[in-house]
């Protein structure tokens, strides 16, 4: 019976593939180890191969493609309907071989090697920020236990650690200098750290014509326009702006029936961290907008009649439409008035 299509559940060290032939009907389920998996597929013929999308699928679906096989990842969600009854590596191959020849599927690009690189750095990025935002909040604890309180922003950060380095004064016990000497350390060490992966990510922004383009929109920095870069890979894979919009969790939750549409909060689908960034650079926008005679009238007509917040995702959701069309039809930012009609496309 002629192999076309293979599910392949991954694993750490079990794997497990479900070959079927061009009708469906299963031709072998089995479990194979790590090192058998390429083995195994070098001896297939050409065929169809789907697997989970996620953090090692990437790998395997480069080695697999260079085997001469086409490889294609689905969202685990996606996945899931076609799982019968349980779970098991079994059912969940058999259920990959059966939702990876499905004609509306949708699939996840794969990513590059330098594309995962570029992506690393950014969570590593993102870890130690919040690392940073722990280890403040611990200190700024500690001190508030012997009445010595400061203001959220860097420079009174710095301050607090001058009192904690200061041997004179007599508000802090030496039990308490000697451990909070450790958290103040461990404070400037991790900005050190921070500051020299955002300067190689600025770096990065000024050499990539893309990014460049993307960083002149408002709201849009070097680190939004690598995130973006890294994180999608391939926007001409969206129709428009607005299923680029609504990949990433910007538009109304819907729930809709017998004729009624009920719409409710953003969704927040896709990438948590890129979503985040797009509204904060919304915010942004805004508070510079506010009270500002050269704001779109758009934008101030909607701020009259919404709360704050809903304006900003709204602000984020028309951003990430502009984005959309400069990464797929080129040119230039020309103002939010101007890219109105452009990004509605």
């Amino acid at each position: 019976m002629q192999i076309t299509t293979i599910g392949l559940d991954l694993a750490k060290h079990v794997f497990q593939v479900h070959g079927a032939d061009a009708e469906g009907s299963p031709v072998f389920n089995r479990k194979l180890r790590r090192a058998e998996v390429l083995r195994f597929f070098e001896k297939q013929p050409a065929c169809l191969v789907g697997l989970e999308a996620c953090g090692g699928s990437h790998y395997w679906a480069r080695e697999i493609a260079a085997l001469g096989h086409e490889v294609r990842l689905i969202p685990p969600a996606y996945v899931k309907p076609f799982v019968k009854r349980g779970k098991t590596d079994a059912a969940d191959a058999e259920a990959i071989s059966e939702a990876v020849i499905r004609k509306t599927m949708r699939f996840v690009p794969v990513k590059t090697v330098e594309q995962q690189a570029a992506a690393m750095v950014l969570k590593t990025r993102g870890l130690l920020v919040r690392q940073r935002t722990q280890i403040i909040n611990a200190l700024r604890a500690h001190l508030s236990e012997l009445g010595i309180v400061a203001g959220v922003s860097s420079a009174k950060i710095a301050g607090l650690i001058e009192i904690v380095r200061d041997e004179t004064d007599a508000r802090l016990p030496k039990a308490a200098r000697l451990a909070l000497s450790v958290i103040a350390d461990q404070i400037e060490a991790l900005m050190r750290q921070i500051d020299d992966l955002e300067r190689e990510i600025v770096h990065e922004s000024k050499r990539n014509e893309d990014m460049r383009r993307l960083a002149t929109i408002p709201g849009v920095g070097a680190i939004t326009a690598a995130s973006i870069k890294t994180l999608v890979p391939d926007p001409d894979g969206f129709k428009s702006g607005r299923h680029f919009a609504a990949w990433l969790g910007l538009t109304p939750r819907s729930h809709s029936s017998g004729g009624k549409e009920r719409l409710g909060g953003i969704s927040k689908m896709g990438n948590r961290e890129l979503r985040s960034l797009l509204v904060l650079g919304a915010t942004s926008v805004l508070r510079r907008m506010q009270g500002n005679d050269k704001a779109p009238k758009w934008l101030s007509a909607l701020l009259t009649r919404r709360p704050y917040k809903v304006v900003a995702v709204a602000l984020a959701n028309k951003i990430a439409r502009i984005i959309w069309v400069l990464l797929t039809k080129g040119g230039t930012y020309r103002g939010l008035e101007a890219a109105k009609s452009a990004a509605s496309a």
